[in-house]
């Protein structure tokens, strides 16, 4: 390492964000980042440690460290420490084809596992990572590069999320012609509708998809397969197909009263909307869920419902609560979370701190769940009924929520956003293409070579793994472009 004593010698610091109140007032970017020289600084904070785990990918208790990608990150780091930015993107690029996309939206597993986060604060991979490939992008060096050679095998991708795009450029770099099909208006998938713009530019997005189509990549929108396009065509006139749908089918509320109230969605149709409408006309054709003036409930505490909390704050409204059926994170690390686990310690994210800095406390309610809606006679949502719970172990062992008797309360709310995660692929998934699913209904495929029960059919992503992180799809999808290039060379 270009200075082994640096973790010793200086303390970790990362972008500012902008503040709460002026960030709520937009949907662009609020993360700010360093200026060069005090991030190539902070790239000297990587210790020459013996094991680097931030790279290893490694799951420990049922949740992975390092980085899924096998990004080098020692070497990356120690790069832009001397100030070697082209060097660092050329290692970048090796491992990671959507730097920009992880370095803004990855919870950063890679720090998880940083040696230096054993005793201290960990080095700010995350950061280092954006710095980089946007020092590319600003230096003209991120450009098109297709293959000089065509193989004449064709692939059809369904999904243009990160797993689907990451098997696009992956085929396209081995010479296969790859169309990618998508069944909204825009490519991106999960990075486009279900993110919102405040976190991921969508024109970092674009961006990346014109690079792509100059490599040769086509893409297909408004392309629906399954219900717009017969499955039977594709397989077909491809050599091979990748089914990268992703794990799109919510979970669902179940509670009496909840069919015939009006109010009621589930986040990603909330979000979806939010920014369609935001990049189709700047909010001003109304076509989008509203939360303006409305008192708000989201149900669930992930990554989603904070972008709910976010966005309902930028359209201005009443009041809001979040709903979280879990205990509440403790502020450190247990004993039975040791490094480098990933830390399970409270975290405040921005649709949180956003809250915070307005109203003075934190909008969730942990350990709390919903016994009932109530509506007016026109069916529109006026209040919901809550309970606290507990969480004991049943007959069989499993952990189970018991409501708590006299913990009672209800909360004013117009509107209901539903973030309880997802529960696997869309149903006409299997029914167009005939593939087998499995017990927790997703697309039943082998995992080392990606195949499903149907011939040339591969299946990669959340998809087959069920919801998973942005660096994880985008690893499944790499792994499913070799798995395929292997299967067409045959």
């Amino acid at each position: 390492m270009g200075k082994p004593t640096g973790f010793l010698e200086y303390k970790r610091e990362i972008g500012l964000n902008r503040s709460p109140k002026e960030r709520i007032k937009d949907y662009n970017e609020f993360h700010n980042s360093l200026s060069l020289e005090k991030q190539s600084i902070q790239g000297a904070r990587c210790m020459d440690c013996g094991v680097p785990f931030c790279q290893s990918g490694t799951v420990f208790s049922g949740m992975v460290s390092g980085c899924p990608l096998h990004n080098l990150i020692p070497e990356w780091n120690d790069l832009i420490y001397r100030g070697k930015w082209d060097l660092a993107y050329n290692r970048l690029n090796k491992t990671n084809p959507f730097p920009e996309f992880t370095g803004r939206v990855c919870p950063a597993p890679c720090e998880a596992g940083c040696t230096v986060g054993l005793n201290g604060p960990s080095v700010s991979i995350k950061e280092n990572e954006r710095a980089i490939i946007d020092t590319a992008f600003k230096n003209n060096k991120v450009v098109a590069n297709p293959p000089l050679k065509r193989t004449g095998k064709k692939i059809a991708i369904i999904g243009s999320g990160p797993a689907g795009l990451a098997a696009a450029d992956t085929l396209n770099k081995c010479g296969h012609k790859v169309t990618v099909y998508e069944r909204n208006d825009r490519p991106g998938g999960l990075l486009m509708y279900g993110i919102p713009n405040m976190k991921l530019d969508k024109e970092i997005i674009l961006r990346r998809i014109r690079l792509m189509a100059e490599e040769g990549i086509k893409f297909v929108t408004n392309a629906d397969i399954g219900k717009d396009y017969k499955a039977s065509e594709l397989i077909e006139e491809y050599d091979a197909i990748i089914l990268a749908t992703g794990a799109s089918k919510p979970r669902d509320l179940s509670i009496e009263g909840k069919e015939k109230a009006k109010g009621i969605y589930f986040a990603v149709d909330f979000l979806k909307s939010n920014t369609k409408s935001l990049l189709d006309s700047n909010h001003e054709d109304n076509n989008y869920i509203s939360a303006k003036d409305k008192n708000v409930i989201v149900i669930g505490g992930g990554d989603t419902g904070t972008d709910c909390v976010g966005t309902c704050l930028r359209h201005g409204c009443k009041s809001l609560v979040q709903l979280e059926i879990m205990p509440k994170p403790l502020g450190y690390r247990s004993e039975n979370n040791p490094w480098p686990e990933w830390p399970k310690v409270l975290k405040i994210d921005y649709g949180q701190e956003e809250f915070i800095d307005i109203y003075g406390k934190d909008p969730r309610e942990y350990l709390t769940t919903v016994t009932g809606i109530n509506t007016d006679n026109e069916g529109n949502i006026k209040s919901v009924d809550t309970a606290k719970v507990e969480w004991k172990k049943n007959n069989d062992g499993r952990m189970v929520s018991l409501n708590v008797t006299g913990s009672e309360k209800t909360y004013e709310a117009d509107l209901i956003l539903i973030a309880m995660g997802f529960v696997g692929s869309q149903s006409y998934i299997k029914e167009g293409f005939g593939i087998e699913f499995n017990s927790k209904n997703n697309i039943n495929a082998n995992s080392l070579n990606f195949k499903t029960n149907v011939p040339k059919v591969f299946a990669t992503g959340d998809a087959r793994i069920g919801q998973s992180l942005v660096v994880t799809a985008i690893n499944e999808g790499i792994n499913c472009g070799l798995s395929v290039n292997k299967f067409l060379r045959k």
